[in-house]
This record gives C-alpha cells, structure tokens and sequence, in this order.
C-alpha cells in the first residue's frame, strides 16, 4: 500500500480505505488510487489483513441446490451484493440432505466465515445446528425457507399469496377445474396449497382430492404428476404448478397427450426462472423477486458482521407478482 501511496501524496490510511470500499473519500482520489493498484497489480495480504481486522473476508452460501435456477440466481445477488465491501462467498450445497447440511455448516464455519446465508433443509424439532451457530456467534440469515423457532433474519416470499394469485388468476382465465401440482414436505409447499385452496374457497369452487397430486420441485416429476392427473375424469382446466420445473414437465406430458396449452389446459408455474420466456409456450408464472431475495439477505448479513452489538433479527417478505405469458392467454378470455 505504501507503493501504491508513493507519488499520489496520499497517506496510506487513505489506500487503505479506498482497498476496503470504507471511508469518506473522494471519488477522484479513489479513481487515482485504483489505477495507481491496477498498476502496480496490487493483491491484497487476505492473511495479513484477517489478523489485523480478526475477519475473514467470506461469506458461507449454503444452499440445497445448486443447479435450479432459483438457487443460482440468489448465489448471482449475493455475490455480487458483498463485493464492494471487499467480500468473497464460498458457497456449497447439501442436495436437501439434512445431514449433509449439518457437515457443510460445520466446515464453513470451521474455514472462519464472518457470516453464513443459508436455505434450510433442518425441521424445526432438529435444532443442532442452529445451537452450534450461536454458539459460534456466526451471523445467520435464512432465505426461502423459514425454519420455525430458530431466531435469525429471515427473507423470502409470501408463499401464501403465490398460491391465491396464481389460482384468482387461472379464474379469471375462466378455469373451474383447478388442480394443484404440488411441491414437497416442507413449509413452502404447505402455504402455497394454503393460498391455492383459499383461492378455489373465496369462489366457492371445490377441487376433488385426486386434483392435487405430489410433484416434488423437478421437471421429471411435474412430467408424472401430470400424467396421474390425466387420468382423472374430468380432467382439470387449468394447473397451478409448484414451481417452474414442475410446470415445464407438466406441459410436456398435456402436449404429449393431444392436449393444447392452454386451449384445453392453462398452466401456472412459480419462480419466474430466466428461460420461462423462451419456451416453445412461454410460461405464465409467478415472480418471487429471486435477486431482490439475494440481495436483501447479503445486505442483512452484512449489516450483521459490521455492527458492534447484536442486532435483532428482521424478516423480509417479497410480494410476490404475475408474469402472464402465453401458457394462460386463453382466446377471448383476457383478465379484466
């Protein structure tokens, strides 16, 4: 830093602020001192510096998936939140085994992380894990998946209201034979039916029970799930779907059928995944601010790590909103 300092007559402390994203500097000094780096190639002493500040600089992403692009996307907002604060993420992934999350945690927090993000696989009566965070005093902030009486910050979406506003909308469409493709054992799955079945109720309309069928969070099961559904007499409508996976999988197995999407069946995905737009038949969905997830999680966390007191914890909900795209455009049929 002295070199970088040498011949820009700045003191060093003002390099070093300037390194670190800190401080009340002007914007030409902090130009002149970043070219002045990129110069000279400078690279930060991560080691040095973690001894004088007692930080490490990381963040711990943890998430079950990494290859849905809901997950991807958050890990896109995150990183790209905590950068200018001159911070890096380490992100792994427990493929929904709880367990496996447990090690993943325990190894994240072992490497020293300031603070971990993570979506939750744990019930509620295995609290373990969550004991050895605070134990730790690791700053925790939880995203998409609440975990009931653990006492950290949490974001995500209004699931309830993805359900209602996807099956008012499938309503409106003109739809009275609504099924439900749904998502797997746990509390986002739950308040999704909760808002689809409150939905059909406010209408007075009622779905037989074999019109709500386990689908899981893949395309391959939507593509199953689908085919039962098929079977039924008489067949549904218009389906709300978990998610956009499920969805997709789903208009597979009613175009294999002869069927026309959405003519004969309308379709409601959730998530608003970035190539539900371009598909053969662009997805109608259900948009649950997946960045914005992201990035209100990192800036929390980051609140976190630079407070000097504990702070208490805050839960953040994304409304959610429809993206009505061809899969719902019924001819003559438009929302009011």
């Amino acid at each position: 830093m002295s070199d970088i300092a040498r011949g820009l007559d700045v003191s060093v402390v003002t390099v070093s602020k300037v390194l670190r994203n800190q401080g009340n500097i002007s914007a030409a000094t902090r130009k002149r001192v970043l070219q002045r780096a990129k110069k000279l190639n400078y690279q930060a002493n991560w080691i040095a510096r973690s001894l004088v500040t007692g930080r490490t600089f990381t963040i711990g992403l943890l998430l079950p998936d990494i290859q849905h692009p809901f997950f991807a996307e958050i890990a896109k907002a995150v990183a790209e939140t905590v950068r200018p604060h001159g911070y890096h993420v380490i992100i792994s992934y427990f493929e929904e085994d709880p367990e496996l999350e447990v090690t993943e945690a325990e190894s994240l927090v072992a490497r020293r992380v300031d603070g971990l993000i993570l979506a939750s696989a744990q019930s509620p009566e295995d609290g373990g894990l969550f004991k050895h965070l605070r134990e730790q005093k690791v700053p925790l902030v939880l995203i998409d998946r609440p975990v009931a009486g653990v006492r950290a910050s949490f974001v995500g979406v209004d699931n309830e209201a993805i359900g209602k506003l996807a099956t008012e909308h499938l309503i409106a469409q003109g739809c009275r034979r609504i099924a439900h493709l749904r998502g797997p054992g746990n509390g986002i799955a739950e308040a999704r039916m909760a808002g689809y079945s409150a939905a059909l109720a406010k209408h007075k309309l009622v779905a037989p029970a074999e019109y709500v069928v386990q689908a899981s969070y893949h395309d391959d099961m939507g593509y199953q799930a689908m085919q039962k559904l098929l079977l039924t007499k008489p067949i549904p409508d218009g389906i709300f779907c978990y998610n956009d996976p499920v969805a997709i999988g789903a208009m597979k197995a009613i175009l294999e059928a002869g069927l026309n999407v959405p003519r004969d069946i309308a379709i409601v995905g959730a998530g608003n995944v970035h190539y539900s737009d371009l598909l053969a038949i662009p997805l109608t969905t259900i948009d649950q601010g997946t960045s914005l997830i992201g990035t209100q999680a990192a800036e929390l966390l980051m609140q976190q790590i630079a407070s000097k007191r504990k702070l208490p914890p805050r839960k953040v909900l994304i409304a959610p909103r429809l993206a009505v795209r061809q899969s719902t455009q019924r001819a003559g049929l438009g929302e009011k």
